[in-house]
């Protein structure tokens, strides 16, 4: 008699299992598209060229703009930002408002001034010498000042003196330095003719950065402008100095201070307001550069999309091979996406490394302390992957939906 076993109920344990789909590592993974970039490299560069262009374009511009940012500052804090300057105007019948003879000394009455001198315009002509024309005058005019100018303005002399107590009152002159390449004069010592008299210039200024006017005059002595060329004696310019806190409240009543009742025909300045405005300017056109660069960035972009598309149809055969192999779509997305990343690298490493030489470059040509700012090369170099990520997608994702049969038949 048989012996009926009863039968075992099956468990999930006993169920076959399906066979699991193997997963590359982030090593192979990079190693094959490094594979696929290698195989078709002149259409990698041109491909990277685009990429490289947009990110050099924005690096410099950052760096460019830092760079000139910094100088302007470093030239603010060497000139101050606590000059101010008072000069006449005209009143309602066109006629001059001259500044009182007593101006300096009723600034220097304020509480806060530190520093405060004067020029005087005088009328008279400047020529080389006496056989130049009259009307020829090289576009030079002459001023008058007073000995504590240069300290009141921080300005220097490249060669020769100043002005001191005992040539205020002589005919001798001090040349702007655009005056003196103008008239000629290389060094102190020559003469030049004003109005129908010779005077003998002692000495020749720096460029005066904040009051770039006094680049173009010849200055002389009040005294000797008085004696020699009939100056009146009345200050046109008021320059003063305070301490920076004290600026605008200085400015508040500096007009009042230099002639009571006329003030509003008196015109008061800062100097410094021209660099900051600068500035602005230069800020205004790193936004347009910018923009620029994001244009070349978004054409390499497409430049990378229709190489990776280009790509996709030219190996079908390798994609169809491999998923016959046992590749799973993900892999296939995973290849392409990776090639296009590294594509997209690559012209952002070598963007930032043109960008970052051209900054130094310029910079250096220029006198500026080369800024390249990290956050620029980190942002430049996250778009770069951002645009990769968005120009690989598609091929990517095209080239994983290939049947392996139809791929493989592919001609």
């Amino acid at each position: 008699m048989r012996t009926v076993r009863p039968t075992r109920r099956r468990t999930p344990a006993d169920r076959p299992r399906r066979p699991v789909p193997s997963r590359l590592p982030p090593r192979d993974v990079l190693r094959l598209g490094a594979v696929g970039l290698r195989a078709r490299r002149a259409r990698v560069v041109l491909s990277a060229l685009g990429i490289a262009i947009g990110i050099a374009t924005m690096v410099a511009v950052v760096g460019l703009s830092h760079s000139s940012k910094a100088d302007l500052m470093a030239r603010l804090d060497r000139l101050g930002t606590n000059l101010l300057t008072a000069e006449t105007g005209k009143d309602w019948d066109g006629n001059v408002v001259k500044l009182p003879k007593s101006a300096v000394a009723m600034v220097e009455r304020i509480g806060p001034v530190q520093h405060a001198s004067a020029t005087g315009y005088v009328d008279v002509r400047i020529r080389r010498s006496d056989a130049v024309p009259e009307e020829r005058t090289a576009a030079v005019s002459a001023q008058a000042a007073r000995t504590d100018l240069l300290s009141a303005l921080g300005a220097e002399v490249a060669r020769g003196v100043w002005l001191d107590r005992a040539g205020e009152r002589l005919p001798v002159t001090v040349l702007g330095a655009i005056a003196a390449e103008r008239l000629g004069v290389a060094a102190p010592g020559e003469k030049i003719m004003m109005g129908d008299r010779y005077v003998v210039v002692v000495g020749i200024l720096r460029p005066v950065e904040l009051v770039p006017q006094l680049d173009r005059v010849a200055l002389v002595g009040f005294p000797a402008a008085e004696r020699y060329f009939g100056f009146d004696g009345h200050p046109s310019m008021i320059f003063e100095r305070s301490p920076d806190h004290t600026v605008e409240e200085v400015r508040a009543v500096l007009a009042r201070s230099i002639s009571p009742g006329s003030e509003g025909y008196i015109k008061v300045s800062r100097p410094s307001d021209a660099l900051a405005a600068k500035a602005a300017t230069d800020k205004g056109l790193t936004t347009l550069m910018l923009g620029l660069g994001a244009v070349a960035l978004l054409v390499g972009g497409v430049g990378v999309a229709n190489t990776m598309v280009i790509s996709v149809l030219e190996r079908r055969q390798e994609i169809g091979l491999r998923r016959a192999l046992g590749a799973t779509r993900s892999a296939i997305r995973t290849q392409f996406l990776m090639e296009s990343l590294l594509l997209s690298a690559l012209g952002g490493a070598s963007g930032a490394l043109l960008g970052t030489a051209a900054t130094y470059g310029f910079a250096l040509a220029q006198d500026w302390r080369p800024v390249v700012p990290p956050w620029s090369l980190a942002a430049g170099f996250s778009a770069t992957l951002l645009i990769g990520v968005l120009a690989g997608l598609y091929p990517a994702v095209r080239a994983s939906r290939l049947h392996p049969t139809v791929a493989l038949n592919a001609a």
